[in-house]
């Protein structure tokens, strides 16, 4: 495989190849690759104040040639090499359009997943993770999720109509209803208020869902909760969920929910390689929403969030090393 990274755009003859993660080949085919990039240009359109993550993944492909593969101390290794990363473009989802985008994202991911390859999607909405989910449970029994998020996104959505049961809020209600996931071993971490509904924590905890909530998160400490995350975990296969407000909004301010009191950049990423050992089978970032980030700055860090799970890929196919 070519070397990766900052690296002129791929060409052949006279024409150049589409914008990629980290100019990584560009691939429909992820056959002989652990893991595959895939973008996800979907919103539900119905947020009441904010709308533009639609437009994440062409963003994070951006500004992802700012990011060098190298990281050391603790990853002095290429992961774009290790796990020969292909990106394979954008799933088909119309935004807005919540059911048929809905099985366009579940189809583009289960194509990855059944070729080997661990898919990282680019969203996108908190709501392209249920599809993903779906997907991810059809290959990996026992499927946990680790949602890492200033939000549970777990309310009730009551009623018949799309919008009511399928938005923002209700993903892991779902989730939870058609049995995608492991509840006893999966986790919430991180949420805080302000929120709409007094109970939407214990409405969380009912589902049968772990919850560390921001407060328990900070007064513990992000390396004392990775390493008890890791234990419960152990070897179960997880699908990482990382939304960008995890992040407080003076360091990732171009997302669809900005909420106060969040962890720092080196906070959030320094979580992320505490993780270090989860057997991470499959994972999207989303809520980048370039219409109202400051100089790129959210989805640059996004595409940085993106290198240090792909580096939790690397551990899980014991590919790599930590120091």
């Amino acid at each position: 495989m070519a070397k990766v990274g900052i690296v002129p755009p791929q060409k052949t003859g006279p024409f150049t190849g589409p914008a990629t993660f980290m100019n990584v080949p560009f691939s429909t085919d992820p056959t002989g690759s652990h893991a595959a990039i895939i973008g996800i240009p979907f919103d539900g359109g119905i947020h009441p104040t904010r709308i533009g993550s639609r437009s994440g993944p062409a963003a994070i492909r951006e500004q992802s040639l700012l990011v060098r593969p190298y990281q050391p101390p603790h990853a002095a290794y290429n992961p774009l090499e290790l796990l020969n990363v292909v990106d394979c473009g954008d799933a088909d989802a119309t935004p807005a359009v919540v059911e048929e985008s809905f099985e366009e994202i579940e189809l583009a991911a289960f194509t990855i997943i059944s070729a080997g390859a661990a898919p990282l999607a680019l969203g996108g909405d908190g709501m392209i993770s249920l599809p993903l989910l779906r997907a991810a449970s059809r290959r990996h029994p026992g499927l946990a999720v680790l949602h890492i998020d200033a939000h549970t996104d777990t309310y009730r959505g009551d009623g018949n109509a799309t919008h009511n049961r399928y938005n923002v809020a209700t993903t892991f209600t779902r989730a939870a209803e058609e049995r995608l996931v492991d509840l006893e071993h999966s986790y919430h971490v991180g949420a805080r208020g302000p929120v709409m509904v007094a109970d939407v924590f214990e409405h969380t905890r009912e589902n049968g869902y772990n919850l560390i909530d921001g407060r328990d998160l900070f007064s513990q400490g992000l390396t004392q909760t990775a390493a008890q995350l890791k234990r419960h975990l152990g070897d179960r296969p997880v699908y990482l969920c990382f939304d960008m407000d995890f992040f407080d909004p003076s360091c990732a301010p171009g997302v669809c929910t900005p909420t106060w009191g969040g962890a720092s950049a080196r906070e959030g990423l320094g979580f992320l390689q505490a993780l270090s050992g989860i057997n991470c089978v499959a994972a999207d970032i989303n809520t980048v929403s370039p219409p109202h980030d400051l100089g790129g700055m959210t989805a640059f860090l996004a595409a940085t969030t993106a290198l240090e799970i792909l580096t939790l890929i690397c551990h899980a196919n014991g590919l790599g090393q930590s120091k």
